[in-house]
């Protein structure tokens, strides 16, 4: 395409500019009819136009099958994870969720060290409230992305009210679980419609509740078209405090008995992060919840909290026992200005 640019637009431009000059040169060499120059400079300029047209769309049919090469190189690919023959529907009646003797290893990560779990044992109880955090790349969202089925271990188990969750089927996994990413992804469609995803039969009253809880009420009430605003692809008219307010609200409609957040309020402001909170805190009232945080004031109530360094769990205990003892989170918290966590 850049080269037919850099040929073809010249060669546009000087095409003209030569029929310019013959029609000027045959005007006063031979004479003839200004009418006459006009129209077959005319003519001129149409042949010329229709080529410059062939070469649009020609331009358009290869961008065309390129894209679709790619898309359909994308639909040809197994999924890394699938379902087995069969998979039966999970069924959640207490949320009790095991880790039991997981082995995990990034396959294009090679180093010394072959697996990044290794053994991992972790038991979180029904409507237990969990607190996870550790130094980058101590394995706290492979946790949750192993726990979602974004990736599969080696060997071991994790099981959900005693169901091996790689032998339920995905889609009824991921109903069960409310899960707020770090990286919130939002649809390119209105502001409500983002929102009730988390439950398409919600009425509006319901999504209006749920944005107010999450303190997304606040800018959505102030945009010209409300809820109906649209908000671009992946979000992008959107700040990213603002796309994990929609994103937090999405998760309070779900109403799943297990919830996940990785990182859920790391784009917010110390204001706004007190008052989403209030909202999560009520959101994890009998359920069972798993929250991934450097902001050690967010989880610094929870039930419990596990330490992870290298792929394993170094402490595990409530805020108190921790800073009690001297390890790794009272190393952490001792680093903190502000409640930020310092890098």
């Amino acid at each position: 395409n850049l080269y037919l640019d850099v040929v073809v637009s010249p060669l546009y431009v000087l095409t003209n500019v030569v029929g310019l000059i013959l029609a000027i040169f045959f005007t006063q060499r031979l004479s003839l009819p200004a009418g006459t120059i006009v129209i077959v400079f005319s003519y001129y300029s149409q042949i010329t136009r229709f080529f410059w047209e062939i070469n649009r769309v020609y331009r358009n049919i290869e961008s065309s099958i390129s894209e679709a090469a790619e898309f359909t190189q994308l639909l040809l690919t197994p999924p890394a994870v699938a379902d087995i023959p069969g998979a039966k529907k999970l069924t959640l009646t207490n949320a009790h969720i095991q880790f039991v003797d997981v082995d995990f290893k990034y396959e294009e990560v090679s180093g010394a060290r072959d697996l990044f779990l290794d053994k991992f044992n972790l038991e979180i109880k029904a409507k237990q409230r969990v607190g996870s955090v550790g130094p980058s790349g101590s394995g706290k969202t492979t946790i949750t992305r192993l726990l979602l089925r974004f990736i599969d271990l080696q060997s071991g188990k994790i099981t959900i009210d005693g169901q091996d969750i790689s032998q339920v089927s995905q889609k009824s996994l991921r109903e069960g679980i409310a899960y707020v990413p770090q990286e919130p992804l939002l649809f390119h469609r209105s502001l409500f419609e983002n929102i009730a995803y988390g439950d398409e039969t919600a009425t509006e009253t319901e999504v209006k509740q749920t944005a107010r809880l999450a303190r997304a009420d606040e800018f959505i009430d102030k945009l010209p078209h409300g809820y109906q605003t649209l908000v671009g692809e992946r979000g992008i008219k959107l700040s990213g405090g603002q796309r994990q307010r929609v994103a937090i609200a999405r998760a309070l409609l779900k109403k799943s008995p297990i919830l996940i957040l990785d990182e859920a309020t790391s784009s917010l402001d110390s204001e706004s992060e007190k008052y989403i909170q209030e909202g999560l805190w009520e959101l994890m009232q009998d359920r069972t919840a798993l929250v991934i945080a450097h902001r050690l004031s967010t989880i610094k109530h929870l039930d419990r909290i596990i330490v992870l360094d290298q792929g394993q769990i170094v402490q595990d205990g409530t805020h108190d026992e921790l800073i009690a003892h001297a390890g790794l989170y009272a190393k952490l918290w001792s680093h903190q200005s502000g409640e930020f966590l310092q890098d």
